[in-house]
């Protein structure tokens, strides 16, 4: 009777009861105009869903090019995804593509890429319906795979706005993406042996919880068995667990929290690459991503066998931009400190190892300039709002979801305004303290700042600008002179 009872409210939110957004896939395909987002129709047994299988289904996909609709149509395996978003009334779907005979199927979806395995993510906590996807595109604008792979060395994912409809009932906005997996960085496969024995070669670890495992500094003892050990899940080769497979992740938890300070950082750069280590130092903080580290990040590496340099990709993405990840206001700036905890942060920091904090200082710098500008941001909120608002798709979501648990505003602009405000003012707070990290702060710097002010020079130097405001002021000097006295 209880599990009844739980099935019945798992599926509730199935169920239209709002005319206003009860608009068929069938009527809206026939409606689609320029302005239309692309329409995807899942087909599945309600009855059924569930996060722990997958359960047959077809997927429908509709969209308008120049003037006509342009449909496709796949058999696919769906389940349940998310373990935040089961608890949400909006549900996101995993969804593999399957041919006729229930084989994986590699599809081009909208352009994206070729690939059997997606995610429509629902966005359920997220109250703008884009966080995932507006930090990933500016991520992946600046930093790359260390390696060379057949994806553009693209470190993330792809991915555009849809709205889903399930049995040909509306179900609001989501995000249609591919995923982090071996094919998009170039992992080399793992090797069946004639004896039947296994050769692991490339690896992909993806941190899935705040064990103690997830500060990469120390483990428990736990089965090798199975895809789950301690924080992390093995995601490649998934196939094929056992000690050869989980051995890279406890000698990179053992480099990190049992050698010597001089040890560590000797050989490091034999461990890590340090540019990609900065990169994802700025996302976090600029973006203020909550739900990270290691926990919703992937380490990789191409070939266990020919070096263990591991590589940081960032995942789920949607508590940043000043929520959490119960949709909440996070109203405050991101703390210097967040990384601290977490190797190989901590001791690169601490020690400030081969100026580690003076690479951050002047990667923040170049990045301000260009993909973290707060320009640069408004731009990509504001393209995918307004085709949010254009094809009609934020009204009938608004519709359909509000008064929920994280309800979203029935004008758009609201939340923009909240993140564009708070982005400003994380992006001063962070700038302003980045110049305590720099070495090139002295008695010459403040000269120039003087002769700029007093017009004896006139030049304006990108680098006197500590703050990152675009002006030299007496601000900056202040900001140089603390920094001199060490204060």
């Amino acid at each position: 009777m209880k599990l009844r009872l739980l099935l019945s409210t798992i599926l509730l939110w199935l169920i239209p009861s709002v005319v206003g957004w009860a608009q068929t896939f069938d009527t809206m395909v026939s409606t689609m105009t320029q302005q239309s987002l692309p329409l995807v129709n899942l087909e599945f047994d309600t009855t059924m869903l569930n996060f722990q299988s997958f359960i047959t289904g077809k997927i429908t996909i509709a969209e308008h090019d120049s003037d006509s609709t342009i449909m496709s149509q796949y058999d696919c395996l769906v389940r349940m995804r998310g373990k935040t978003a089961l608890f949400l009334p909006k549900k996101s779907f995993a969804v593999k593509l399957v041919d006729e005979y229930g084989e994986k199927l590699d599809a081009n979806l909208l352009g994206l890429r070729e690939e059997n395995s997606w995610i429509l993510d629902a966005m359920g906590i997220d109250r703008l319906r884009m966080r995932n996807r507006v930090c990933f595109d500016i991520w992946e604008e600046y930093s790359h795979t260390m390696w060379d792979t057949s994806f553009g060395n693209r470190n993330g994912t792809v991915g555009t706005m849809v709205e889903v409809f399930v049995n040909g009932d509306y179900n609001g906005i989501y995000h249609l993406s591919d995923k982090i997996n071996r094919q998009l960085l170039n992992l080399r496969k793992a090797k069946v042996n004639s004896d039947g024995t296994v050769t692991i070669k490339g690896v992909l670890y993806k941190g899935k919880n705040g064990l103690i495992t997830n500060t990469l500094m120390e483990y428990e003892q736990a089965s090798v068995d199975t895809t789950m050990w301690n924080s992390f899940e093995l995601q490649y080769p998934e196939d094929y667990p056992c000690q050869d497979a989980w051995q890279p992740l406890m000698d990179i938890i053992d480099f990190n929290g049992t050698t010597t300070d001089q040890y560590f950082a000797e050989h490091y750069n034999e461990w890590y690459y340090t540019s990609n280590l900065v990169d994802y130092w700025c996302l976090l903080v600029a973006f203020n991503i909550m739900d990270m580290p290691y926990k919703n990040t992937f380490l990789s590496t191409p070939d266990i066998n020919f070096g263990h340099q591991y590589m940081l990709s960032p995942w789920d993405l949607d508590a940043s931009l000043g929520r959490d990840y119960n949709g909440k206001v996070a109203n405050y700036p991101a703390e210097f400190g967040r990384l601290n905890f977490y190797a190989p942060f901590n001791r690169l920091i601490a020690g400030n190892i081969d100026n580690f904090k003076g690479k951050i200082a002047s990667r923040w710098a170049e990045l301000t300039q260009t993909a973290l500008s707060p320009a640069n941001l408004e731009s990509h909120i504001n393209a995918i709002a307004q085709r949010f608002v254009e094809s009609g798709a934020w009204q009938r979501e608004y519709e359909r979801w509000q008064g929920t648990r994280v309800a979203i505003n029935a004008n758009i602009n609201s939340e923009i305004n909240y993140v564009k405000g708070w982005y400003g003012r994380n992006y001063n707070y962070i700038s302003t303290g980045m110049a305590f990290w720099r070495e090139d702060i002295n008695a010459h710097t403040v000269t120039l700042m003087y002769n700029y002010l007093l017009g004896d020079d006139g030049t304006f130097y990108d680098f006197l600008d500590l703050n990152r405001d675009g002006a030299i002021t007496a601000t900056d000097i202040t900001i140089a002179y603390n920094i001199m006295l060490n204060q």
